[in-house]
């Protein structure tokens, strides 16, 4: 079990700029993560194990920032973060994780050097889907507040996110009223030809294919089905409204 006195003392050592937000209440984090590691076939792995930790501890910093850009906190915002951590960590990481989640509400989070070093560990696929899972929180309490589409901007550039795959991630939550939410979607224009659409269609089911972060755990490959089914979605709309075979 890892001290939860050494890991804030030495957070900064192994963490970079996530590692001082948290101090002494890592270690309780890290040690349930290392039980729950236990109980999982094959026992503990460190490798994994300390990449896990680094992974929710981003995870933890970004969910804070994006909680708390309009200025408050919603019921509805934390039932979305509460189920994606239980699903995607269990109960026992999951409730440490909420715990140093309201401390963390209460701090400032330099999102530029904790994006800066998700960039370093993480791939483009997995930022994706964290950038998706920060969407997901903004638009749980059903608007989007113009604060939290600025971070959303900026999380997104600072993560290394491309436009066309932001706008279409953005789409995903768009109102479906909106006729060229479908395009969107796709990375492509309503007034690309057939043959666009279809190699624009290709690309995207590749891209969110949901093995892309299966290693990632159960929720983040919930939500790239999702988007996998999304991704279908527009298709099949664009192609009925175009008459395409």
């Amino acid at each position: 079990m890892v001290s939860p006195w050494i890991a804030g003392a030495l957070g900064w050592a192994f963490f970079g700029p996530l590692g001082g937000l948290f101090g002494y209440a890592a270690g309780s984090l890290f040690n349930a993560a290392a039980r729950a590691s236990a109980q999982m076939p094959g026992g503990p792995q460190a490798g994994p194990g300390a990449a896990r930790n680094d992974f929710i501890a981003s995870l933890l910093a970004l969910t804070a920032a994006m909680m708390k850009a309009d200025g408050r906190a919603t019921k509805s915002e934390l039932d979305v973060v509460k189920a994606f951590f239980a699903q995607q960590f269990g109960t026992g990481v999951a409730s440490q994780a909420l715990q140093m989640l309201r401390d963390l509400l209460d701090k400032d989070i330099p999102v530029g050097p904790v994006c800066a070093q998700i960039r370093m560990n993480m791939n483009y696929s997995q930022r994706m889907a964290l950038l998706h899972f920060l969407y997901s929180i903004a638009h749980a309490d059903g608007e989007l507040h113009p604060a939290e589409d600025r971070l959303l901007a900026r999380l997104a550039s600072d993560l290394g996110i491309h436009a066309a795959d932001v706008r279409s991630i953005a789409a995903m939550f768009a109102p479906k009223a909106d006729p060229d939410t479908d395009y969107r979607v796709l990375e492509v224009s309503p007034n690309a030809s057939d043959d666009e659409v279809r190699r624009a269609y290709r690309r995207m089911s590749m891209k969110h294919h949901p093995d892309k972060v299966a290693h990632l755990g159960a929720e983040f490959q919930k939500a790239a089905t999702e988007k996998f089914q999304r991704v279908n979605a527009a298709y099949a709309a664009i192609k009925k409204s175009r008459g395409m075979a």
